[in-house]
């Protein structure tokens, strides 16, 4: 059974209490809905292999537009799923990997 606080949820689980904070919950649904894409998931596992890429080899590696390739990742970017930095006029992209394990884990934490 769940009980509701002002910004939490507690979920009974098997006799102890899981207490899952509603900001953590919409932030792994925004992640979810990120990655719930199939050139998303496409990007993410090339910027998984190359460790870090500019828009332009992400674009090209994926025979898609620029636009489509910048569009999509600001939704990663906004899901805080990919980090960026900046050399020069280039922006470099690569896979936020301590936010996908945090957010894997509040997952995990909801399936069980």
């Amino acid at each position: 059974m769940a009980k509701q606080e002002e910004n939490r949820i507690i979920l009974n689980k098997q006799g102890d209490e899981v207490r899952i904070d509603y900001s953590d919950l919409r932030s792994a649904v925004l992640v979810l809905r990120a990655i719930n894409h199939s050139l998303r998931k496409r990007m993410l596992k090339l910027l998984e292999e190359k460790g870090e890429m500019k828009v332009t080899d992400i674009f090209v590696a994926l025979r898609i537009e620029q636009s489509i390739a910048s569009q999509h990742l600001s939704v990663l970017r906004k899901a805080n799923i990919v980090d960026t930095r900046r050399e020069g006029k280039f922006i470099y992209y690569s896979v936020n990997t301590e936010r996908v394990a945090y957010l894997a884990n509040v997952i995990k934490e909801l399936s069980v």
